[in-house]
């Protein structure tokens, strides 16, 4: 018998054997979702995964859909619009991978919650020296910001448009400001009833985003051709890479791996781990499909009524609502404010979880002991105010808001491998996953999404400074600070080589001194 609980022992993960009960946790003990089945006295064999059960999928249902509306966030809905005026349905079967790689980052984001009990945000702040896990914290920050941001004006523009233009841009910041007072109260119910109002929001866009598709009719055919048959032209290439930046939020990597945790899951027990990752694998599948098929309603909707037309090139967020209005009319109920109502449901959803996500990475990363209501007013400001002085600054025009938005773009590619690469770096290391680290196909195939999404928006990048920037001093700032981003990134890459995997027998220093 002392022989088998040493190889249990052995395979667990090794953070869960140095527990801090002074540390910031995602969610307490009290509120976590208690899995029937899952605590059974009568389970003495922890190796071995319980069968599946319908009723269990259930419970474990509803991180994975939080997690899919960053898919669906108005950024995403803007590369989507845009992608079927300009690129029309060529870019469908991009659309569909890029979804899959999404997918793979977002699983492996749950596979080292659930695995190690913690999340990305406080794993970083455990494994990297403090001038790091500081750079890690800002970059992150700033990433939120920028989605933020675009997510509080794309809500604003929904008001905006189901108030027949009687609410200012600047009006609607601030009534979306107030959603995180709605999510604090909405949290004192309860994870479930919590994850059962991002349902209705998600059914809403759906809903909303399915009506429009059977109005304007866009061809099956030019459809399924478009997902099965890759096609890619010189014209298109800025769409394309937009569909596959917009997909990867870095604050999204960050989010998942915390929600996770709302199931009861004990890390200690490997049967049940592995039980957990399986349900979650399936409902984080089954959210990115639903979000796929409304993506695919936007850009095939926007493929139908514009591609090849001269408003393709000009179509944005701001006047998508009034374009379909013209195209397609009013009908039963006006196209416009269907389109107002996925959107808002879009803004809505995307900035409460924004919120959310805030608060596990500032506690994350600084481990503070806050009262949640303090932690979202923190978060929310953060975002509110610089997206209060853009929608009064940028309310007049529409082409100063499509620039605006293309800024708060290269802002979240910027941030993107510093999520990435702590992620892959973590989900690798035995010491830190145990059993649960992901092997040697998994990992290369993980890397090589990585590395292709990295360098996509590194073209983003690349092309968006060499067209917007002019003059020696912004340049030489530019060059000094790439300099810097791409030393970080080299910083990484080395720290996951140097302590990865294939070193087993290396000490692990953030066990034995966590002070750096």
């Amino acid at each position: 018998m002392p022989p088998r609980e040493e190889s249990e022992e052995s395979q667990r993960p090794l953070l869960n054997r140095v527990q801090d009960s002074e540390e910031e946790t995602a969610y307490d003990s009290s509120e976590k979702v208690v899995i029937v089945g899952i605590d059974d006295a009568g389970c003495g064999d922890w190796s071995t995964t319980p069968p599946f059960s319908w009723k269990k999928l259930w419970l474990f249902t509803g991180p994975g859909f939080l997690m899919s509306i960053a898919f669906l966030d108005p950024g995403n809905l803007e590369g989507d619009l845009q992608a079927g005026a300009i690129a029309g349905y060529s870019l469908l079967w991009l659309l569909m991978w890029a979804t899959a790689m999404g997918l793979l980052v977002q699983l492996l984001s749950a596979r080292l919650g659930v695995a190690t009990g913690k999340h990305l945000a406080e794993l970083c702040r455990d494994e990297y020296p403090k001038w790091a896990r500081m750079v890690l914290w800002v970059m992150a920050e700033l990433a939120l910001i920028g989605a933020d941001i675009q997510e509080v004006i794309g809500s604003a523009i929904a008001l905006r448009i189901l108030s027949n233009g009687v609410l200012p841009l600047w009006s609607g910041v601030i009534i979306t400001a107030f959603d995180c007072f709605i999510f604090l109260f909405l949290e004192n119910y309860g994870v479930r009833k919590l994850e059962a109002v991002f349902a209705v929001l998600i059914a809403t866009m759906a809903i909303s985003f399915a009506w429009m598709f059977g109005e304007t009719k866009p061809s099956g055919t030019e459809l399924l051709l478009g997902i099965l048959i890759p096609k890619l032209s010189s014209k298109t290439v800025q769409q394309a890479v937009g569909v596959v930046g917009c997909i990867i939020m870095p604050h999204n990597v960050f989010l998942h791996s915390a929600l996770v945790q709302s199931r009861e899951v004990d890390p200690k027990k490997k049967g049940r781990v592995q039980e957990a990752l399986n349900y979650y694998s399936i409902e984080s599948t089954v959210a990115l499909i639903v979000s796929f098929g409304i993506n695919l309603f936007v850009t095939t909707v926007f493929a139908k009524g514009f591609y090849g037309t001269e408003k393709a090139n000009n179509i944005g967020l701001v006047n998508a609502g009034q374009y379909l209005q013209e195209k397609y009319g009013g009908g039963f109920f006006p196209i416009l404010y269907i389109w107002g109502i996925g959107l808002l449901a879009a803004g809505q959803s995307s900035t409460i979880t924004g919120t959310y996500a805030g608060q596990f990475i500032m506690g994350g990363f600084l481990n503070l002991r806050l009262k949640k209501w303090i932690r979202a007013l923190i978060t929310r400001s953060c975002a509110i105010v610089p997206t209060m002085i853009v929608a009064l600054v940028f309310d007049t025009s529409e082409d100063t808001l499509d620039v605006m938005n293309e800024w708060l773009n290269v802002l979240q590619s910027i941030q993107i491998p510093f999520a990435l690469i702590p992620l892959l770096c973590l989900v690798s290391k035995e010491q830190i996953m145990g059993a649960f680290k992901i092997g040697l196909v998994l990992k290369v195939v993980a890397w090589l999404v990585a590395v292709l999404v990295i360098v996509i928006n590194g073209y983003l990048l690349v092309d968006f400074f060499s067209s917007e920037v002019n003059g020696l001093l912004i340049a030489f700032f530019i060059c000094t600070f790439t300099a810097a981003y791409v030393a970080f990134i080299i910083y990484l890459v080395f720290r996951a080589v140097n302590f990865s995997p294939w070193l087993p027998f290396l000490p692990s220093k953030r066990l034995s001194n966590t002070g750096n």
